[in-house]
């Protein structure tokens, strides 16, 4: 990604997404932006913070598709979160500062994985050797003896063809004794005082190192126990520190928060209700936002160059209700078109994930041919439209429910026939669906 320009970012994306061109260039600028803060010299580096920004647009239009691509395509740490579910500190529920505890969680775990992959030949030549040393274990000689120095070539040798007869794989059946973790041990449950686990700390982790690992005899063939001495092996090559070191680095430096439904802590202006509680969840947000140091299990995390992207349908409030402060810390507001039926005519057939697809493909691998003619997927794109216009607006997402219905009987009936090609036409769609969307009542609780 770092060789990605704005408009390779903006291409990227088009690959999924319909329409919304002023988000995904806000979006591609930000990620931008993250690869030229890095060739900036140190002092300059920590003044330039990142231009936060706000989607608006209702559910449905491709706010939170943006997020998911967006994550695919940084490879940086990023978490998507919903600010419904945060309270203020003081009331029960999650505090907003586990945002970036999670963020360095999914950090630490994507860079041990990394490390894994990078260690996995050492750790097999352990593994084969360790298992050279169980299947013919070498006898301590005296190489001060003649006869004993001809024993140890001996033994060399022989593991040399044994070493050789199991890159070839002659022994992968063959069965072997090997000490292992007892995980099937009783353990006893520690609990910390309430609030714990949102510190960041977890009782069992600290002590655990100090409880002895208790091992056990298993007895398996040579590929599982092969497996699990590289998952052992792995596990004692890798750097902890390091890890934390470089998790803490990208975090800091390239983590990316997606804040969805940031409109529902965003009350009107009366200041009456549970209004009061969600600005106490917008001044929480506030300091991790514009800046601040977050205790973690791994140590302090700075937040000051974490990108935050808020999202919200902004239905009833408007982002000007936001409490000014945090106004002030999303400078750029984008606002989302709502989806017309041309816009559903692309989005089911242009992205290289469109729901006519996914359905071709799921049929396909059981023999059966499935083809749309035009006239049907413009019937689809009108149909939706229209029901979003006389029900509830969920934007794309009436698509998936309008293409279950359609091809429910399909679905259920065609496993039974081995090849068959299957034309859905204008005819078909609007016998299937015509009388569901006519009847306001039925659409409601069908589509």
């Amino acid at each position: 990604m770092d060789n990605f320009t704005p408009k390779q970012i903006v291409m990227e994306l088009n690959r999924y997404i319909v329409g919304q061109e002023p988000a995904k260039k806000s979006v591609a600028i930000a990620l931008r932006n993250r690869w030229r803060r890095k060739k900036l010299s140190d002092k300059m580096r920590e003044e330039v913070v990142p231009n936060n920004i706000i989607l608006i647009g209702s559910t449905g239009v491709g706010k939170t598709e943006i997020a998911r691509r967006l994550a695919n395509l940084s490879k940086a740490p990023f978490i998507k979160v919903e600010a419904s579910k945060f309270t203020e500190v003081g009331y029960v529920g999650r505090d907003v500062e586990s945002i970036i505890r999670d963020l360095m969680d999914l950090a630490v775990s994507t860079i041990q994985k990394e490390m894994e992959e990078n260690l996995l030949d050492e750790a097999e030549n352990l593994a084969n050797k360790r298992l050279l040393d169980i299947l013919f274990p070498i006898n301590g000689a005296d190489e001060n003896s003649e006869d004993e120095v001809h024993l140890v070539d001996r033994q060399k040798r022989t593991r040399e063809k044994l070493r050789k007869k199991m890159s070839e794989g002659k022994f992968e059946k063959k069965n072997v004794e090997i000490d292992v973790l007892d995980e099937g041990s009783p353990m006893m449950q520690i609990f910390g005082p309430v609030g714990m686990e949102e510190m960041g700390m977890n009782i069992q982790e600290i002590f655990g190192s100090s409880i002895p690992k208790k091992k056990k005899k298993r007895r398996t063939t040579v590929s599982e126990a092969r497996r699990i001495i590289i998952a052992e092996e792995v596990t004692k090559l890798i750097d902890n520190e390091e890890v934390i070191r470089e998790a803490r680095t990208r975090v800091e430096n390239a983590g990316i928060v997606f804040l969805d439904e940031i409109d529902k802590v965003v009350g009107g202006k009366n200041g009456t209700g549970p209004d009061v509680s969600r600005e106490g969840v917008q001044r929480d947000i506030l300091p991790i936002v514009e800046g601040s140091n977050v205790n973690t299990k791994y140590g302090v995390v700075r937040t000051d160059h974490i990108l935050f992207v808020a999202a919200g349908a902004f239905h009833v409030s408007k982002p000007s209700d936001m409490i000014p402060e945090l106004q002030g810390r999303f400078p750029i507001r984008v606002e989302m078109d709502n989806l017309n039926a041309d816009d559903f005519v692309k989005i089911l057939t242009h992205p290289e994930n469109a729901l006519i697809k996914q359905y071709t493909a799921l049929l396909d691998t059981e023999g059966v041919k499935l083809k749309f003619t035009k006239g049907a997927i413009n019937a689809i794109a009108s149909i939706a439209t229209k029901v979003n216009e006389t029900t509830e607006n969920i934007g794309a997402r009436r698509l998936h429910t309008i293409m279950t219905t359609l091809l429910e009987d399909i679905l259920f009936e065609k496993s039974e026939v081995k090849s068959e090609t299957i034309s859905i036409t204008k005819e078909m769609v609007m016998e299937k669906l015509e009388e569901i969307v006519e009847d306001q009542d039925l659409s409601r609780y069908i589509l």
